[in-house]
């Protein structure tokens, strides 16, 4: 394989306890990986486990695990069984996700003798303490990557420790086979945002201020909108406001085409299931909707749209951090836009901040029904059919 300059520096000389590769999106981190675990392997003892952690184990095959198969073919990296073990290059390893507390219980009593790593800062704290304890043999090491987060995030704090931890930097412009338009229009996608800081020049910064401070009345209200595929996104709540988005998708851009939005506590009636049903078939009266795609955790609306038999259901994907920056990026490149008529959504995108007094990326639970909905729509509709 061609290696970039960062590269060749981490695969000669990433010898310590911890080596850990943070930066910026497409930066080369974790194709190094793809070679890098297969040496680590290769070389292991056999005096303990080799552990595999990510987000999820569905993360792992996504981000390691199959661009590994496609290099390396099936005989030499299989599948995760069901009892969460996978045989890689003869050795039969264990695959772990890491975004619950509980999940360090299956690290617990276990010596590792090596340990990668995958999208670390969005591992559940306790996992990543477990595991310190589990890199029990005097060769114990563990591999991994990150995209940066906020400045108070556990994992910087314990990288900037004098644990023994070789930690290496990336930006976007350290990866040499990245082509001039792919890196030009990911600086736009995440230009005013707190992800231009992270995803592009590799900063743990914090995210303050509006959520979408590049969303702007003058390049993302529109008049009218084109035909498409109509989808209607839904943010259900009681005595929460409900949301509700109608969606027409042309030419790989998503636009709103009206909306419904319902605040029982400012109006003092509260809506049941039937009637947010009715709300939700007028919204979609005269166009051919889809899917209606939901917020999960509503099953009882869900149900109720199911047994009526008029829409087809999507459960929407609801990651708030990765769905925001989904997000970001559409709105900084264009891809959605706003019919001026709907208010809501415009007042909540004038609105809808970060809590600048928490230690990690978190909203402030205000203002963010038409916000939901809309972050619904483009993680479960935009990325899945138009990416």
């Amino acid at each position: 394989m061609k290696m970039s300059k960062k590269q060749r520096e981490f695969w000669n000389t990433a010898n310590s306890r911890w080596n850990i590769k943070e930066g910026a999106t497409r930066s080369g981190k974790t194709y190094l990986d793809y070679y890098w675990i297969a040496k680590r392997i290769s070389k292991a003892r056999g005096e303990g486990l080799i552990v595999l952690i990510g987000n999820t184990r569905s993360t792992l095959e996504r981000n390691i695990l199959t661009p590994m198969r496609n290099i390396w073919g099936e005989k030499q990296v299989g599948n995760i069984k069901g009892n969460g073990t996978v045989e890689l290059f003869g050795k039969r390893c264990f695959a772990i996700g890491a975004d619950r507390a509980s999940q360090k219980d299956k690290l617990q009593g276990t010596g590792i003798e090596y340990c990668y790593g995958d999208e670390i800062t969005t591992w559940n704290k306790e996992v990543f303490e477990m595991l310190k304890s589990r890199l029990d043999k005097p060769h114990s090491c563990f591999d991994g990557t990150c995209n940066p987060d906020g400045p108070n995030h556990w994992l910087l704090e314990f990288m900037q420790s004098d644990a023994d931890i070789y930690r290496q930097s990336y930006t976007i412009y350290d990866n040499p086979f990245l082509s001039k338009e792919f890196i030009s229009n990911l600086e736009k996608e995440y230009s005013g945002s707190v992800y231009f800081d992270r995803y592009i020049l590799g900063k743990w910064t914090r995210a303050e201020g509006l959520v979408y401070p590049m969303f702007s009345k003058e390049r993302h209200l529109i008049d009218d909108a084109p035909s498409g595929d109509y989808y209607i996104s839904v943010d259900y709540g009681t005595v929460n406001p409900t949301s509700m988005g109608l969606w027409s998708v042309s030419g790989g851009v998503g636009y709103r085409v009206k909306e419904y939005y319902h605040d029982s506590r400012k109006t003092g009636k509260q809506l049941t299931d039937e009637e947010y049903y009715d709300k939700l078939v007028s919204l979609a009266e005269g166009y051919p909707v889809r899917y209606i795609v939901v917020d999960p955790s509503a099953a009882s609306f869900i149900t109720l749209i199911k047994r009526r038999g008029r829409f087809s259901v999507m459960k929407a994907k609801n990651s708030v951090t990765d769905g925001i920056r989904y997000t970001a990026g559409l709105i900084n490149s264009d891809r959605i836009k706003i019919n001026r008529n709907c208010r809501d959504s415009i007042r909540e995108f004038g609105e809808y901040s970060w809590d600048d007094s928490a230690a990690s990326d978190t909203v402030i639970k205000e203002n963010d029904h038409a916000m939901d909905d809309i972050r619904y729509f483009c993680t479960t509709v935009m990325k899945r059919y138009y990416d």
